[in-house]
């Protein structure tokens, strides 16, 4: 590794041992049974699941895109942030209340209790396998590509390297590793963030002389009211479509699984409060990488992307990193651990939930007479199998135009706008039946993919270009001996990339032509892109499921649903309400869930937390009791061995306790 001494490796590899060895000590600390191993025995707290869920959606798409973006395009990514934060929060009110009670382990088992059919458990099951496949394939892609260009360390070392350990722990340790393990590498993500921005501050000349540089090229200029969805950025796609985008990261399996592994709804609820401010202040730190980039890239006078000494700007961060940590041993290695570490947690999280998926919707409808041993095995080895398929999924990335965030949205947004579309339809729809929720999210699909593979692979379109480069005129004095030995790489990242730089030059006096035919569908931004599919899949699912012959109201199992105008409008009258439920019963809901034990279940869990509470205040009552009578009793060790004097204080605790 170019750039790379001793103590970097060091530092590398204790990172990576480090969480190898949660999930050994985990596999022998208890963990007996599947619902061990997928769920944690619905035991788990609630500040690790909410440190793991932030996590989980943090990635090296988050620590080399973010950057990268706010680098080339501005600050103005970081209301996507707020987007993001307030979805989490409207989680709390349509998706726990929904699945928590329900105790499912995988997402999917709730479309066959609504519908009543495998089919759309089944089609949403490859959607969504579909669609996590290729997410975990580009978060090994972005690592790789970015330490191949900067460090000189080959892109398919990187890729094998980071699939194994998450493939070894996670079968091995279960949910329970992937949570402790994401909340290790949290810890050294943050480590990483901060001593960028620390580091890169104060050589770029302070927080003044940073601010000053990005003003100055454009890149504080935040706010965009233009509501042309055909924009790249602004204030409405950002803010609205980020808000929207975000709906299929908190319906899908990872965030399931972690809502159901606590033992109460309560806890449910403060997981995602946690989570979503804690999801928010990671994503500034991220984009304000990018700012102190450009800073300290100007304030060198020689910006890397014009002066192409690397080839697209998800190595600007790992550039960056490698100059301003030159003399300081081991930093390096700090940051590419943290930057292992981020991409590793995304595939704990996604490895571990489709093996879930894997067991609940597959293994067990069909081999209904294995045992908990056998089922807990296939979990394991289907972790391996879905690790290879993510590993040949980055090297087919590799071949795709385009930087990492224009690939991880709208490729994605293909296959989660319907998914989100379906969730919602089966959620606040009570005239979807089975046949609609099919043929809706399938014809959905098919458009999302059509749009989709338009943005990637369209000829025509013209690409937004970015903000001015930095400048290049002192690139000789501060890169002498790089700028020498250059060589000019032409891949399809580099072909992509630097026609937008070209663009960029003339960003002020030149604007692009408006698209045409086709080219306009293919323009609608990608933070548009969810939204706009799951308009039509609501469209589409109402239509379809109208036609084939809705259910009637009374006759809705609102176990399975919830009431829109109950959960986002509780401020209206309840008898205006009641009549927004168009006849649908959804006051018998409670007295339903009920009978299936729900709330006797989390009556039970809090009972006996309360009453190991109480055990243990008694204890130490008793405790200061033996203390206060040391000089009537003798020593405390002669007071240990007199159970009679320690009886009958705990009998008069007790009375007392109880009058």
């Amino acid at each position: 590794m170019s750039g790379f001494v001793v103590y970097d490796y060091i530092v590398f590899c204790l990172t990576i041992l480090v969480s190898l060895a949660i999930g050994v000590y985990h596999a022998y600390a208890g963990q007996k049974t599947t619902s061990d191993f997928l769920v944690g025995g619905r035991q788990m707290k609630v500040l690790p699941v909410a440190v793991s869920l932030m996590v989980s959606f943090e990635s090296s798409i988050m620590m080399l895109g973010y950057p990268a973006e706010t680098y080339v395009y501005g600050m103005m990514f970081w209301l996507s942030t707020i987007g993001f934060l307030v979805s989490c929060l409207l989680a709390t009110r349509m998706v726990v209340p929904l699945v928590h009670p329900l105790k499912i382990t995988s997402v999917n088992e709730y479309y066959e209790l609504r519908y009543n059919s495998r089919y759309v458990r089944l089609l949403n099951l490859t959607i969504g396998c579909i669609n996590y496949i290729l997410y975990m394939g580009i978060v090994l892609f972005g690592p790789g590509i970015a330490l191949e260009s900067v460090t000189n360390f080959p892109m398919w070392t990187s890729v094998l390297v980071v699939a194994v350990a998450a493939v070894i722990y996670t079968s091995i340790g279960g949910i329970k590793a992937v949570i402790w393990t994401d909340v290790f590498q949290s810890v050294v993500m943050f480590m990483g963030i901060f001593a960028i921005l620390i580091k890169g501050t104060m050589v770029a000349g302070g927080i003044s002389k940073v601010v000053e540089s990005n003003k100055d090229s454009g890149r504080l200029d935040m706010f965009d009211f233009d509501p042309d969805p055909t924009i790249r950025h602004t204030f409405w796609s950002l803010v609205v479509g980020g808000c929207i985008r975000m709906v299929g990261l908190n319906i899908g399996q990872t965030t399931i699984q972690r809502i159901v592994s606590t033992p109460t709804q309560r806890d449910a609820i403060r997981v995602l409060y946690l989570a979503g401010p804690a999801f928010f202040i990671t994503l500034t730190l991220a984009t304000l990488e990018g700012a102190v980039a450009y800073g300290y890239f100007t304030t060198l006078g020689c910006d890397p992307l014009k002066s192409k000494q690397i080839s697209n700007p998800n190595q600007i961060v790992p550039f960056m990193v490698l100059q301003i940590f030159k003399d300081l041993p081991g930093m390096s290695g700090l940051f590419i651990a943290s930057l292992f570490c981020a991409s590793l947690s995304t595939l704990l999280s996604g490895l571990s939930s489709l093996s879930a998926l894997a067991i609940e919707d597959v293994v067990k409808p069909n081999f209904k007479s294995l045992s908990e041993r056998t089922i807990t095995l296939i979990a394991k080895i289907s972790v391996v199998f879905i690790g290879a398929l993510c590993v040949a999924v980055s090297f087919l990335i590799a071949k795709i135009k385009g930087p990492m965030s224009q690939i991880s949205s709208s490729v994605l947004a293909a296959f989660g706008g319907p998914a989100s579309g379906l969730f919602l339809f089966s959620v606040f729809c009570p005239w979807g039946n089975a046949k609609g929720a099919i043929i809706g999210t399938l014809l959905t699909a098919v458009v999302g993919m059509w749009i989709s593979t338009g943005q990637n692979f369209s000829t025509t379109l013209k690409r937004a270009p970015g903000l001015p480069p930095g400048p290049i005129d002192r690139c000789i004095d501060v890169f002498p001996n790089k700028l020498s030995n250059m060589t000019e790489q032409t891949t399809p990242w580099t072909a992509f990339y630097h026609s937008t730089v070209e663009s960029s030059t003339e960003y002020e006096t030149k604007s692009l032509h408006k698209p045409k035919g086709l080219d306009r569908f293919y323009s609608l931004s990608y933070q548009w892109l969810t939204g706009f599919l799951i308009i039509v899949s609501l469209i589409l699912c109402s239509a379809a499921s109208i036609i084939s012959g809705r259910p009637d109201p009374a006759s809705v199992d609102v176990r399975y649903m919830l009431p829109f105008f109950d959960q986002f409008f509780p401020f209206l009258p309840k008898n205006i309400r009641k009549r927004l439920y168009g006849g649908v019963p959804f006051e018998k809901r409670e007295e339903m869930l009920e009978k299936m034990n729900v709330w006797n279940y989390e009556k039970t869990y809090n009972d006996n937390h309360l009453d190991k509470h109480q055990t243990d205040e008694i204890n130490e009552e008793v405790d200061d009791k033996t203390t206060e009578l040391y000089p009537l009793t003798g020593s405390a060790e002669e007071s240990s061995k007199s159970p009679s004097v320690n009886v009958e204080m705990s009998s008069s605790v007790l009375e007392n306790g109880t009058k």
